[in-house]
């Protein structure tokens, strides 16, 4: 499954490993964000299960090899030995990870990869796209679902992605509560429900505008949704309501001051006794548009969100990373960390305590993977693959987007502040036997002695351990 669809380095990491000898190594690597883009107080974990089936259905194909054998960066690690290693490689690792819908901040690993060195590294691509993706998407559409004020929220954005990227952004869209798609592929694929009107080349392929909201009624009398703004929106409205009558299920408009047309949309409507029909807003909304229409009372019973979610238009991009935290050789086992400026982890696998205060409020802390959990306290990563399979049958779409629903309505209001805010709504803590091994690899790394040849003129020789 897709074992070229990495980066270079990562295949010729799982080459060097294998001609050094260190293809046996147990390593354990987690996958997180460092920080949250400012425009979010938190994210909802998606791209999960994509990265589960990566893990399960991996596997190199004989044009795989063929190709990496040509290749002139890998030509001369492509030994019979590594090619024979590469035809029987399957993932036989262990994975934990929080289940999708879970609500989670920065430092929290939301995937645990632990296997062999190779293994464990290679697949480091992969599960950064998918994971990273899917989560970015999940949580701006999480904010737009929460702007609706409880009214329905659909998916418009394929054109704006590429078609494969536009099917998981109408599953990331539905998981955290909006009401459908117009990805008729999505609706096929995961069974969320299919929504759409014509376009304005509908009405412009007519003589007139009656005579094209006419035609379409006579071809779906039961699911008449017409766009009315292509020329006059009032105008659209009074022709629509006249022609088609009881079957006009809704309207859509696209363009022009949407509050005060909705108005005077209502108003058209109700006069012909249409209370039934559907109001649908539609034209480059987002979670603060969909807002601000909300409080200034204008009545529409539906938003269509499209570019600005797909896009993630207000943080395009979602900062995930995957870094190795532990690895086992032979009876060594050693907790490693990166200390880089701006750029630290904590050494060893880990867990995330959380657990909720009487006032509702939210504490997670970071701790070592077999540290006791706190009384009350749940941990957020779970077993999903042993030795490459899967511990508990799949969850539906619709078990997901149970719990991705119950955890943003759970949160407290801060967290749903649509204003950019510099005051993180969480901090995350760190349990004391996390501290302690944290401060003591810095400190082994610290007194590492660094050659002289290796050391700048102007700096001093580090102090020794003795």
């Amino acid at each position: 499954m897709r074992a070229l669809a990495t980066d270079l380095y990562q295949l010729t990491m799982a080459a060097g490993y294998f001609h050094r000898g260190l293809a046996e190594t147990t390593a354990t690597f987690e996958l997180f964000v460092r920080r949250l883009p400012r425009a979010r107080r938190y994210l909802v974990a998606c791209g999960i299960e994509d990265a589960l089936d990566y893990l399960e259905h991996l596997r190199f194909e004989e044009e795989d090899i063929a190709f990496l054998r040509e290749l002139p960066a890998m030509r001369d690690a492509m030994t019979p030995e590594f090619i024979d290693y590469l035809r029987t490689f399957r993932f036989r690792g262990d994975v934990k990870a929080v289940p999708e819908g879970t609500v989670v901040f920065a430092g929290e690993p939301m995937v645990q990869v632990r296997g062999s060195l190779i293994e464990a590294q290679m697949v480091e691509t992969f599960l950064l796209s998918a994971v990273n993706h899917g989560t970015m998407i999940a949580s701006k559409a999480a904010r737009v679902v929460k702007a609706a004020a409880g009214k329905s929220v659909l998916e418009f954005g394929t054109r704006r992605t590429h078609p494969d990227a536009a099917l998981g952004c109408a599953r990331a869209a539905y998981l955290v509560g909006f009401a459908g798609t117009s990805n008729v592929e999505a609706g096929r694929r995961f069974g969320i429900p299919v929504v759409g009107t014509a376009a304005h080349s509908w009405t412009m392929a007519h003589d007139d505008e009656e005579a094209a909201f006419a035609n379409y009624a006579a071809i779906f009398p039961k699911s008449t949704v017409l766009l009315i703004d292509t020329y006059d929106t009032l105008r659209g409205a009074e022709r629509a309501a006249r022609v088609v009558g009881n079957n006009l299920k809704g309207v859509r408009i696209d363009s022009g001051d949407l509050a005060e047309l909705s108005r005077g949309v209502r108003a058209i409507l109700d006069a012909y006794g249409l209370q039934h029909t559907k109001i649908l807003a539609s034209g480059d909304l987002n979670e603060h548009t969909i807002a601000d229409l909300i409080s200034k009372g204008a009545p529409f019973d539906s938003f269509g969100v499209g570019t600005e979610l797909v896009c993630s238009k207000d943080a395009p991009s979602l900062g995930g990373v995957y870094k190795v935290v532990e690895w086992q050789r032979g009876g060594a086992r050693r907790a490693i960390a990166k200390f880089a400026e701006g750029k630290e982890t904590y050494p060893g696998a880990h867990q995330v305590h959380r657990s909720v205060d009487a006032d509702g409020e939210l504490r997670d802390v970071l701790a070592l993977a077999d540290e006791p959990l706190p009384e009350g306290a749940s941990g957020l990563l779970v077993p999903f693959l042993s030795k490459g399979l899967r511990t508990a049958p799949r969850e539906t779409l619709a078990t997901r987007r149970a719990r991705a629903m119950a955890a943003l309505a759970a949160l407290p209001p801060r967290f749903h502040e649509l204003p950019p805010s510099d005051t993180p709504a969480l901090t995350l803590g760190v349990s004391p036997a996390l501290a302690s091994l944290t401060a003591e690899v810095r400190a082994n790394v610290a007194h590492e002695r660094v050659p002289e040849v290796m050391r700048p003129a102007n700096a001093a020789a580090p102090r020794s351990n003795a």
